[in-house]
Parts: C-alpha cells; sequence; structure tokens
C-alpha cells in the first residue's frame, strides 16, 4: 500500500512526531511505501517558535507552501493519504477538497484543540493568519479523523461519521527508563518541565508553590527545556536547548515532571505530552487535573493529579521530600506506558485504520 505522508511539522515538531512520523518505521517493515513530506523544515519550524524576523519567515512560509501544493498535485498515485493537521497553514482547505475529488481516501490527525483560538504570545503576528473555523470543514472533508484523546474525537465526530479514538504511543527503545539508586535519594532534586516557548508561561500558574517549595527545600532547581525566558524570582531556574539527540537524556537528568495547564476548555483538548513522556522516562510527574490527564495518570500511583496551589504544594513536598516515593511512583508509571501505550502496541491499530480507508472509499 502506498502513503502519502503529509505532515505539518518535521521530526522536531512533537505533534507531528508523536501523530504520525514515529509509525513511519514500523509502517514500511509491515509492507507499507510511505513518501513524507512535512510542510515546514527543521529549521523553520525552529524559528517559527521564537519572536521577529517576521517578513523572513513570511516568505518562508509562502515557499513551504508552495512546495506542498506541488507535492499535492502529483498525489494520485498514492492509495492513501496520512494527514496531520491542516494540509497548508493559511487560507481555507483547497487541498484537502482536491485530493478527496480525485477519489483519495484522507486519514486525518490532530492532538490538540485546533478549532479554539489561542493566541500566540511569543509572536502574535500568526495569530492573523488562523482560521479555527476551517478545522470543521476538514473534518467533514476527510473519510476518518484519528484524535489523540476521546474528547477530540468527539468534537470531530459531530462533523465526521468516522472519528476515532488513538493515543500516542512511547518509543520505548528510546526512552530508556531513569535509573535510580537503591535508595532513590541523593544530591539536588531536580522540577523539570519540557515543552516550546509558547506554553512555558503556563509555568507562571504554579509560581507560587513553586517558590513555597524552594524555600522549604533550598536545594531544588527549576530545569526548563525548551523553553524560552520564563524566569521566577525565588526559585534557581536552568534553561536547556530542546534537542532531539539530547532529549533522553535531559529527561533522565529530571527528578520530577511539571505539566501545568490553565483551567480552560483548550486544555481538555490536550493528549498528555508532557506526562506521557515522563511517565516514560519513568519520572514521577505532577499535572494539572484536567481532560485527558485524569485518563492517563491514576493518582498518586502514577503520578500526581492536582488543581489548587495548595494541592501542588503538597505533591512536590511529597516528591522532593522523598526519593523512595519518586522511584516508586516513576517506575509504576513506565510499567504503565509499557502495558498500554508502546509503539508495538498503537502502531498496529494505525496500520489497520490505513488499510481500510481505501476500501471504505471504493479504490479496492
Amino acid at each position: 500500500m502506498r502513503v502519502l505522508v503529509l505532515t505539518k511539522y518535521p521530526e522536531d515538531g512533537a505533534s507531528s512526531r508523536y501523530c504520525v512520523l514515529q509509525y513511519l518505521p514500523w509502517l514500511r517493515e509491515a509492507g507499507f511505501e510511505c513518501d513524507s513530506f512535512p510542510l515546514y523544515s527543521n529549521a523553520l519550524f525552529r524559528d517559527l517558535l521564537m519572536p521577529g524576523k517576521r517578513l523572513i519567515k513570511l516568505v518562508r512560509v509562502v515557499l513551504a507552501c508552495l512546495r506542498r501544493i506541488r507535492v499535492v498535485l502529483f498525489s494520485g498515485r498514492y492509495d492513501v493519504v496520512l494527514m496531520h493537521r491542516e494540509a497548508l497553514p493559511i487560507g481555507p482547505p483547497v487541498l484537502e477538497k482536491l485530493i478527496r475529488r480525485r477519489g483519495m481516501p484522507i486519514v486525518f490527525t490532530y492532538d490538540d484543540a485546533l478549532f479554539i483560538f489561542k493566541s500566540n504570545k511569543v509572536d502574535s503576528f500568526s495569530d492573523r493568519f488562523k482560521r479555527p473555523e476551517k478545522y470543521t470543514e476538514i473534518f467533514r472533508t476527510v473519510d476518518c479523523v484519528v484524535a489523540a484523546n476521546p474528547w477530540l474525537r468527539d468534537k470531530a465526530a459531530e462533523y465526521c461519521a468516522d472519528a476515532r479514538y488513538l493515543p500516542a504511543a512511547e518509543d520505548l527503545n528510546r526512552f530508556t527508563p531513569k535509573r535510580y539508586s537503591k535508595s532513590g535519594t541523593g544530591g539536588a532534586v531536580v522540577l523539570g518541565w519540557i515543552g516550546s516557548p509558547s506554553t512555558e508561561r503556563y509555568l507562571g500558574l504554579i509560581g507560587r508553590p513553586l517558590v513555597e517549595i524552594s524555600k522549604k527545600y533550598p536545594g531544588v532547581v527549576l530545569r526548563v527545556v525548551g523553553g524560552h525566558d520564563f524566569q521566577l524570582a525565588g526559585i534557581p531556574v536552568e534553561h536547556c536547548e530542546w534537542r532531539l539527540d539530547a532529549e533522553v537524556d535531559l529527561l533522565h537528568s529530571f527528578d520530577i515532571g511539571l505539566m501545568p495547564l490553565p483551567d480552560e476548555e483548550w486544555s481538555n483538548g490536550k493528549s498528555g505530552g508532557k506526562a506521557r513522556t515522563y511517565m516514560a522516562a519513568a519520572l514521577p510527574s505532577v499535572c494539572s487535573r484536567i481532560g485527558f490527564n485524569n485518563r492517563l495518570i491514576a493518582d498518586r500511583k502514577t503520578g500526581y493529579l492536582v488543581q489548587t496551589e495548595q494541592e501542588w504544594f503538597d505533591a512536590l513536598d511529597a516528591l522532593v521530600g522523598d526519593g523512595s516515593l519518586r522511584r516508586r511512583i516513576g517506575l509504576t508509571a513506565r510499567e504503565y506506558i509499557e502495558e498500554n501505550l508502546s509503539i508495538e502496541i498503537i502502531a498496529p491499530q494505525l496500520r489497520d485504520i490505513l488499510r481500510e480507508a481505501p476500501k471504505r472509499n471504493g479504490r479496492h
């Protein structure tokens, strides 16, 4: 089976990597011929995360769109199109409709509440090109929507007759578990966060608990990976550049993973990416009690689910003060990922969806 793979982001983009790209080696081994064309290059993707250079970035995005159009115009020889997010970041879904007019089935994957407008606080220039309403048109156009959490599936199902829930997997060959000493103690405790410049601001939601923990445990450090310039008076903050080849080592440098989210509808669209990655690395995590996190995490067994500032402090206090607890929760979390969310478990489900798409479309 020939599959045209159209992702918005390259491998450096976590969303495209988790929804599609990480499965391609497995699909190829299963006999699929997958040709992958990310919209953005790694260099452009990294530049888009940072402020400034608006005109240069706009020109590069337009050129990327022209390349995408060229790919789609010559896509007739494929049996199915596996698409992550929209085909083009600007304008209506014209390429999606063109593909369908040619009789090619589209399997559309997504892992965020794209249909809710969310301003880019790093560079608001991109806000003027956003059209959240286009995603309802996309849902109506495609043959199948694969959503990374049930809430996203249900939203898509309002417009698409075949909307499915398929959680993102973790590559457990890459994400090795953190090595703990037998006692699980020793050294300064690192509170870790991994993400992008656009979301590091959510660390400010838990500023007071972080400062209070730092007062009680002066050796605590907040390590921000992939952020920009977040600082918090009252606790040492270390910034580390995110790189794919360094991600696992950076995670292993954490003692506790953090995932704060705002209490709003948009957070229901988050698919537990940070928490799932912490769990794969055998790290205990403290996460906002909202949306998919409630499905992913067993409170106080594979992580902590919290909401109020006092709950954040209490969870951090328990974990910072007890190395053996960190070890136990981290290893239990890893076991959950091994048993439920490995690539070997999730990839066959994606394989079956792709195999079914041409049959439903009448091509075979």
